[in-house]
């Protein structure tokens, strides 16, 4: 752990002085004596001596829809070293940047606020005013990486320091060296029960996209999916909506007033063909763009208009959460206004920003979204 303090929230028990003296010596509250950043131990804390094997690729903590409590327990109102906090005790969204710092075996087995044990080696973190229990993605934007755990425990009570992470979360996102810059997104029961949560991870996912042909269904409807996904499947069903009009097959395959011959009965066995020929031929895409398909047409075009690295601001249920944010952004940074978009794909409206020429411009977005509005934009990629 950081030199961070650990403790926990007080109970009802504790209006007496000196269980709240010994709760608070415990849990090693307030910042060690001769501790350095995470790290530098001081033989008091640390990873432990038998660390298991292959911690980086535990899985992250599976997000279920779990009760919050309105009152009584940990939800109650309290306060540890002079200073109140009041816990949430309802679904909203909640984002936060801050400093982040870790606890490992001094606390391993030890009970936590909501009454579990610490297990140091699971994806588990505390919050000072997260419901308990919930889950929250962490991100580390020194290097991009994420994690999702679960807040079962209350903390750190150290000013500047908004998130206590288990050995293994910290591990996993390059934190072990001491306390870092994270930010925190919460993950919220009405997320889980959208499947909203599952928002796309940023370029890796988005550049991998393209070679996963088979969702031509409707499927992509279910769950959000990276846009490059989307527009992949936007791209394809023009040319599958030209196998209707196909000309009779005596007819010369690339002739340009072929898709205008909607007069001529579908056959059967021209069909395939026809398909090939379209695949074949690129410049006859804008030539079938008019196709019934209208839905599918305007994505496509709208992805052909919109390739190359954009910046994410956020996702969201419903378009006005995306709206009111583009109005923030527009505000915070006029100058990026011009390029703030929303894309309403698989039930999911995006706020992005771009496109812009490289990935490194788009990074450069990222730094001053992040220090201007106070959240954790990501770099994508749209084909």
């Amino acid at each position: 752990m950081a030199d961070g303090a650990r403790t926990h929230a007080p109970s009802a028990l504790a209006a007496c002085a000196v269980a709240i003296a010994v709760l608070l010596a415990g849990c090693a509250s307030g910042p060690r004596s001769g501790g350095g950043a995470g790290g530098s131990f001081g033989g008091r804390d640390g990873p432990g001596s038998n660390i298991p094997s292959d911690l980086d690729r535990v899985p992250d903590a599976e997000p279920r829809v779990e009760p919050i409590r309105n009152s009584g327990g940990t939800s109650k109102p309290y306060t540890v070293l002079g200073r109140g906090y009041q816990p949430i005790t309802d679904d909203r969204p909640f984002r936060e940047s801050g400093i982040a710092s870790w606890y490992g075996r001094k606390f391993h087995s030890a009970s936590t606020a909501s009454g579990e044990p610490y297990d140091m080696y699971a994806m588990t973190a505390a919050h000072k005013t997260l419901p308990l229990p919930s889950y929250v993605r962490v991100r580390n934007p020194a290097n991009g990486r994420e994690v999702v755990v679960r807040v079962n425990d209350r903390g750190p009570f150290v000013d500047g320091r908004i998130i206590d992470l288990s050995y293994t979360a910290a591990l996993k996102l390059d934190l072990l060296r001491g306390v870092a810059p994270v930010e925190i997104e919460r993950i919220t029961n009405e997320d889980l029960r959208t499947g909203a949560w599952r928002r796309d991870s940023g370029t890796a996912y988005a550049s991998a996209a393209p070679a996963v042909q088979p969702p031509r269904t409707t499927a992509a409807a279910a769950v959000p999916v990276p846009s490059a996904w989307v527009a992949q499947v936007a791209m394809d069903a023009p040319a599958a909506s030209t196998m209707p009009i196909a000309p009779q097959t005596t007819m010369t395959p690339m002739t340009a007033p072929e898709p205008l011959a909607q007069t001529a009965p579908p056959t059967p066995e021209a069909a395939s063909p026809r398909q090939m020929e379209v695949a074949e031929l690129p410049p006859m895409a804008p030539v079938t763009a008019p196709a019934p398909l209208a839905r599918s047409t305007a994505a496509s075009s709208s992805a052909a208009a919109t390739a190359g690295f954009w910046v994410q601001l956020g996702a969201f249920r419903e378009r006005d959460g995306a709206q009111n944010l583009l109005s923030e952004a527009a505000r915070g940074l006029p100058a990026l206004a011009p390029q703030l978009r929303v894309f309403s794909e698989a039930g999911t409206h995006r706020l992005q920003a771009g496109p812009f020429p490289s990935r490194s411009a788009a990074g450069e977005a990222v730094a001053q979204l992040r220090e201007s509005l106070r959240i954790a934009p990501m770099v994508v990629e749209r084909r």
